[in-house]
C-alpha cells in the first residue's frame, strides 16, 4: 500500500486506501474491507472503506444497492467498542445502504453484500476463514480415507467436493483491490501461482472497464463527513 500511495497517490478525499476481499457465502460473495492494510483506524476511515467498498461492490459484483454490515460482537447498536459504536453513528447518517452491525458467523449467510472493518480484525478474519477451509478439506479427505465405503461414496460425490474447493479457493478470486489509490491495484496472496495472476489481472480490467475509482469519487461527494 505504500508503495501504490508513494507512486500513484490517494483519491482526492480518501484519507487511507484499504483493501477489499472476496468472500464465499451461502449466496453470492460478499466484499469485506479492510483486510490487512490499516491495523489502526479512526471511524472515518472506516466510513470511508464502506463508500469504496459500496462503490465496487456494485460495479463488480452487480449489486444494485449494496447492502452494508458493520462487524461487531453483537447486532445490536449498543454492541462493540468505541470504533465500531462511532462509524455506526456514521454509517447510519450515511446515503448508503447501511443494515446495522453484523456478527462473525453473518458472513457466510450472504445477507449483506459489504462488511465493514479495520484492517486488524479483517486479517484475522481472513487467515481464519482460509485455514479453516483448508482444515476442512483435510478433515474430509482423512474421514474417506478411512473405510471402503466412504472411498466409493467420494467417488460418487467428487464433483461436488471439487465445486466446494473451486469457491473456497483464493485463486479464483485472483486477488484483493487495493481501494482508494489514484489508479488500480490489486494485492495477491504471497502463493499465488499462474492462474491467480491471471485472475487478478482480469479483476484490474474490470476494474477500468467499470469505472470503479470515478464512482468512488462521486460517492463521496455525498460524505458525511
Amino acid at each position: 500500500m505504500a508503495a501504490a500511495i508513494k507512486k500513484l497517490g490517494r483519491l482526492p478525499g480518501i484519507s487511507r486506501p484499504g483493501i477489499a476481499s472476496f468472500f464465499p457465502t451461502l449466496k453470492q460473495p460478499v466484499m469485506l474491507m479492510d483486510i490487512g492494510a490499516n491495523v489502526d483506524c479512526r471511524a472515518q476511515h472506516l466510513y470511508q472503506f464502506a463508500v469504496m467498498a459500496s462503490s465496487c461492490s456494485r460495479l463488480l459484483l452487480n449489486h444494485d444497492r449494496p447492502r452494508i454490515g458493520l462487524l461487531s460482537i453483537g447486532e445490536e447498536s449498543c454492541k462493540g467498542n468505541v470504533l465500531v459504536k462511532e462509524t455506526h453513528d456514521l454509517l447510519k447518517r450515511s446515503p448508503l445502504n447501511f443494515i446495522g452491525n453484523v456478527e462473525g458467523r453473518d458472513i457466510y449467510k450472504g445477507d449483506v453484500d459489504v462488511v465493514v472493518c479495520d484492517g486488524f480484525v479483517g486479517n484475522t478474519v481472513l487467515k481464519v476463514s482460509e485455514g479453516l477451509a483448508e482444515a476442512a478439506m483435510h478433515l474430509l479427505k482423512r474421514e474417506i480415507m478411512k473405510t471402503w465405503r466412504a472411498k466409493i461414496g467420494y467417488l460418487l460425490i467428487r464433483e461436488a467436493f471439487a465445486g466446494f474447493k473451486k469457491q473456497v479457493d483464493y485463486a479464483e478470486y485472483g486477488g484483493a483491490p487495493l481501494l482508494g489509490i489514484d489508479g488500480t491495484g490489486i494485492i495477491c496472496h504471497g502463493a499465488s501461482n499462474a492462474m491467480a495472476i491471471g485472475n487478478a489481472i482480469e479483476v484490474a480490467a474490470s476494474m477500468v472497464r467499470n469505472q470503479v475509482n470515478p464512482a468512488i469519487i462521486r460517492a463521496l461527494s455525498t460524505s458525511v463527513i
